[in-house]
């Protein structure tokens, strides 16, 4: 009895040090600890050991049903184990189903272009310009829905609705211009820290006006489909506020 209780706290100790390391591994990059790179080592070495957890919690299943406490135990520390080793996973599995690009736009043919921003990028691997229609055919391909909004409204009150969606969404404005239709602003994810920039661009039309978004990464060969998210759940604010 001793053995199997000293397995129930080896497997529930394993999984609580898994959970602290997956965690730490995003915040430390968040928080310039370490690179982001070192981030996803560390969360891929928790997964492992999640995994090691997942069979030590069954084989505790296994050999002591006739108590109700260490079943519970056990049930817990798998429960952590497969929620610990499920972040990375579905992390893999969104990268196979979109396309290795960071650079998301409502107008690939004419994408807004960043001017404020440049110097905050002056150290980003990736480059702000435009790759062509090589990225463009992969983006239309993975994300057809995404396309430029059209408002019933001047240019100036589009701005208006565009700049308030964007301090709503909780980016940090980098500038606004109105005269030149232009908002510039970077969104930080929550867990690793990546900074994503983008940019808005208000036209006029002969009835209302045209809303055209682009998103890029700093880092990161994929963006995992964020950026398109991002442009998607901001067009969807601007048109909510119009109703």
């Amino acid at each position: 009895m001793r053995y199997l209780h000293s397995l129930n706290l080896v497997a529930f100790g394993l999984a609580i040090i898994c959970a602290g390391t997956g965690l730490a591994a995003g915040l430390g990059s968040r928080w310039g600890l370490w690179h982001f790179r070192t981030g996803f080592m560390l969360l891929t070495w928790a997964a492992y050991g999640a995994l090691v957890v997942v069979v030590l919690g069954l084989v505790a299943l296994v050999v002591n049903r006739s108590s109700n406490k260490a079943i519970l135990f056990a049930l817990a520390s798998i429960i952590l184990a497969v929620f610990v080793a499920g972040i990375p996973w579905q992390m893999k599995q969104r990268a196979q189903h979109v396309p290795p690009i960071h650079d998301i736009t409502t107008d690939t043919e004419n994408p807004p272009a960043f001017v404020a921003i440049l110097p905050l990028r002056a150290d980003a691997p990736n480059s702000v310009e435009y790759k062509g229609t090589e990225v463009a055919a992969q983006q239309k391909k993975a994300y057809p829905d995404l396309q430029p909004l059209t408002v019933n409204a001047s240019p100036d009150v589009a701005f208006q609705r565009a700049l308030r969606a964007a301090r709503d969404t909780g980016w940090d404005i980098v500038e606004s211009r109105p005269d030149k239709g232009r908002i510039e602003a970077t969104d930080t994810t929550l867990w690793f820290g990546f900074k994503d920039d983008i940019v808005v661009r208000v036209t006029s039309l002969d009835s209302g006006s045209r809303i055209d978004v682009r998103s890029v990464s700093r880092v990161g060969k994929s963006d995992v489909g964020t950026n398109a998210a991002r442009i998607r759940n901001y067009l969807l604010k601007i048109q909510r506020s119009e109703s």
